[in-house]
């Protein structure tokens, strides 16, 4: 029997998140392990008069290609997906894995290459986004790896996966709308700054926002959802910040990562575990070592740290910043082929000024 969270869940993606039209053409990828989650938005998008297709990923192929590739496979990128970009009306990707490490011992230049040559389909992607010719959605399919990365049994993460949904609600999607009211009143007071600088016990950053946009994230691009965020203006940010919790990409887990910018360069980079990968990453081209995003994470029924940045990156009380890529419709001018999202705790001993003036203190926005 399907539990009946993926029925609602299933509801909310399409007509919520995704906005699912008659003759839209719909793309969901995910595991096989997502099967349930697959059919159901399937079946909920053909009622919606669209037209689904779905790409179902196997375990094990991608770390083959990664171990078996030649450096012409590595950097070869298909017509078809070009063209499947241009084409899509929708997106929906949905996350599982029977192993989140699989990909640990892949040499990071190997990923850094990879993720180099898809840089422009990548980027074509985001302005087709910003453009909202193309409606993109992330979601999580609750899987025995991630609820062992989460530290809780598989019943336990699916109530904390569909909770942080706002699943429980007899209606979701007015819950939503509730964040994004809340949310409006932040990105609206953000809006009007400038510049803001960090102080805490693992932060002493300054970076500048001036001119930029600040996009309320209530349940669209990610589902769950709660924050709100721009692109840094990119030659900006200076000082240094050392980030809470692991940053994990690619299967790997890097701690203690503390990062020093000049100029909105990274010019120093260290790292407890992983800093040979850090450092790789970082050398995936002239863009990654520049921030792309800058975000307050404002979910705070997300309370723990999870190793799964979907919901670890909404943690009320949290900022992050993430390497790489910038999203367009906040106004980032930054490309690469990295997007690495690192999260940085706030709720204790910290405040945020805006302009000199402070407007956030020990992980809540005053007033």
């Amino acid at each position: 029997m399907v539990d009946p969270r993926i029925e609602k869940l299933a509801k909310v993606l399409v007509h919520y998140s995704l906005r699912i039209r008659r003759n839209d053409l719909f793309r969901i990828t995910g595991p096989s392990l997502a099967t349930p989650l697959v059919r159901a938005v399937y079946a909920e998008a053909l009622a919606a008069g669209a037209n689904p297709y779905v790409r179902v990923s196997l375990e094990g192929l991608e770390e083959l290609f990664y171990r078996k590739a030649t450096d012409e496979q590595l950097r070869f990128v298909s017509d078809l997906d070009r063209e499947e970009i241009e084409q899509v009306d929708a997106t929906l990707g949905i996350g599982g894995r029977w192993n989140t490490r699989d990909l640990t011992g892949v040499p990071p230049q190997r990923l850094a290459t990879r993720r180099e040559a898809m840089s422009g389909l990548q980027r074509r992607y985001l302005e087709r986004a910003a453009k909202d010719e193309l409606r993109w959605c992330g979601t999580q399919y609750p899987t025995h790896a991630e609820a062992q990365d989460a530290e809780m049994s598989l019943a336990e993460y699916e109530d904390f996966v569909f909770t942080a949904g706002l699943l429980h609600e007899s209606d979701p999607v007015a819950a939503w709308e509730r964040v994004r009211a809340e949310q409006a009143r932040v990105a609206a007071t953000l809006g009007r700054c400038a510049t803001l600088a960090f102080h805490g016990p693992d932060v002493d950053l300054t970076v500048s926002v001036a001119g930029r946009t600040w996009i309320n994230a209530a349940g669209e691009k990610n589902f769950p959802d709660g924050e709100v965020f721009t692109g840094p203006v990119e030659d900006s940010a200076s000082g240094r910040v050392r980030f809470s919790f692991p940053a994990i990409f690619q299967s790997r887990e890097v701690d203690g990562v503390e990062l020093t910018f000049e100029r909105g360069k990274v010019a120093q980079a260290r790292a407890v575990k992983g800093e040979d990968f850090l450092r790789a990453m970082l050398d995936t081209d002239a863009g990654a070592r520049y921030l792309g995003e800058l975000a307050f994470g404002l979910n705070y029924g997300i309370r723990k740290f999870t190793r799964n940045i979907l919901f670890d990156e909404k943690i009320g009380g949290t900022m992050h910043m993430a390497l790489g890529i910038g999203y367009p419709e906040t106004g980032s001018k930054n490309t690469s082929g990295l997007h690495w999202d690192m999260i940085c705790d706030l709720r204790a001993d910290s405040e945020v000024k805006a302009d000199g003036k402070v407007i956030y203190r020990n992980g809540k926005f005053l007033g």
